[in-house]
Formats: structure tokens, C-alpha cells, sequence
């Protein structure tokens, strides 16, 4: 028979079809952040061990990850007055 006429021109695949798992078990030497990542982009959970220099370094950089609080709060401010000021031209110009 010929493609088109009844047949699947595909190849047939064997074996069980491919599931995605809810969530990956590991050790501690597949804890990287390159590798959690990429779980996280295919929606997969990441049931690892974190090492404990990862979460030093976590404790180091605090809670706005490597940039300073004041960084944050300054970019924070900035755009707060741009969006009152963009706010404003709008009001005025709807005049």
C-alpha cells in the first residue's frame, strides 16, 4: 500500500509512549543551578539536595539575589515617577 491510501506514512514508534515526569529524584551532585533550570523550563520538579555552598551563597547575596537593596529601591523609585509622570501627560493631553 502506498502513503495516502488507508496507511500512516510515519514509522511506527515501539515501545511505551514518552511521559514527561512530575518530578525528578537526584543527589547532591545534580543540584546546579543550570540543571534546576532547565527542569523548571520543562515544568518538571526538582527533588534535590541542595549542596551547602549553594546555600551559603544564597544567604550571602540575600533576598534581592545579587544586587543590592538600594540598587533595587532606586530602579524601584524611578520607575514609580515615570509612571506618575506618563499618567500625567495622559491626563493632561485627554483634555
Amino acid at each position: 500500500m502506498r502513503a495516502g491510501h488507508g496507511q500512516d506514512p510515519r514509522p511506527r514508534q515501539r515501545g511505551r509512549p514518552r511521559v514527561r515526569p512530575g518530578a525528578v529524584l537526584a543527589g547532591k551532585a545534580y543540584s546546579s543551578r543550570a540543571l534546576r533550570d532547565r527542569l523548571r523550563n520543562r515544568w518538571i520538579r526538582a527533588v534535590v539536595p541542595q549542596s551547602a555552598d549553594q546555600i551559603a551563597t544564597r544567604r550571602r547575596r540575600g533576598r534581592a539575589g545579587c544586587r543590592p537593596l538600594a540598587f533595587v529601591d532606586a530602579k524601584t523609585a524611578t520607575i514609580y515617577q515615570a509612571a506618575l509622570r506618563l499618567a500625567a501627560t495622559h491626563i493632561w493631553t485627554a483634555r
